[in-house]
């Protein structure tokens, strides 16, 4: 008995390090999908503790926000060899509850070559059009381009910027949602972030790149399944 106690103890504690350490995103769709918590506090989930009949996880990281939570695995298992593939039943169901992709994304792809070129050119017309008075008569923009393009900027600086504001924040909003958090990608976390602020500088140039890496995982996906 204390020979199997202590196989026991070295299984579960193999198995914690690596959901910890490996699959940080299935215990984040546990805490979403099992106990209803929030995206936000659920990014902090921790595996602490795992037996036959359930699974114990953190979330919070201080001592007044830490919440423990216990989630039940119905039936029980007979072993722990049965681990595996629990796990990963309960996160396919969390993922069709939650409506999340298959394709978890964990990387942010800077914008490179034909991007970065797009990324630059709109960062200018943003800074360019942010103020009005550079386009004023004796000012730099006059004096530069000529009165002609300064006077019709002028007329046109509040439409231009209000027109970029509004598509590009709309695109930020539909992508925050329908691509960033559909990939488990946690608003908590400086990926979402890093996303989201390219996302709303360059719009379209973001989609492509995410689109293209989601793509990338789908096929690697795909050809292990062969």
């Amino acid at each position: 008995m204390p020979d199997t106690d202590d196989q026991d103890n070295a299984t579960k504690s193999r198995i914690i390090t690596h959901l910890n350490r490996d699959h940080h995103d299935s215990l984040v769709r546990y805490l979403e999908h099992y106990t209803k918590l929030s995206p936000l506090r659920a990014n902090s989930a921790h595996l602490t503790t795992l037996d036959l009949s359930s699974l114990t996880l953190t979330s919070g990281s201080g001592p007044t926000t830490t919440r423990t939570h216990h989630i039940p695995l119905t039936p029980p298992m007979a072993s722990y060899a049965e681990t595996r593939e629990r796990v990963v039943a309960m996160d396919r169901e969390a993922r069709r509850a939650l409506n999340r992709s298959e394709t978890t994304v964990k990387e942010f792809l800077p914008p490179t070559g034909i991007y970065a070129v797009l990324f630059t050119t709109i960062t200018f017309v943003f800074l360019a059009y942010s103020q009005r008075w550079w386009f004023a008569p004796n000012q730099l923009v006059e004096a530069v381009l000529g009165p002609g393009f300064a006077r019709f900027s002028y007329v046109m600086q509040p439409w231009v910027l209000g027109v970029m504001l509004f598509m590009h924040t709309t695109e930020m909003l539909y992508f925050m949602q329908y691509k960033l958090i559909r990939h488990s990608v946690n608003p908590g976390s400086r990926l979402f972030w890093l996303w989201t602020g390219t996302t709303f500088v360059e719009g379209a140039g973001a989609f492509w790149r995410f689109n293209g890496l989601v793509r990338g995982k789908e096929e690697a996906r795909a050809k292990k399944g062969h």
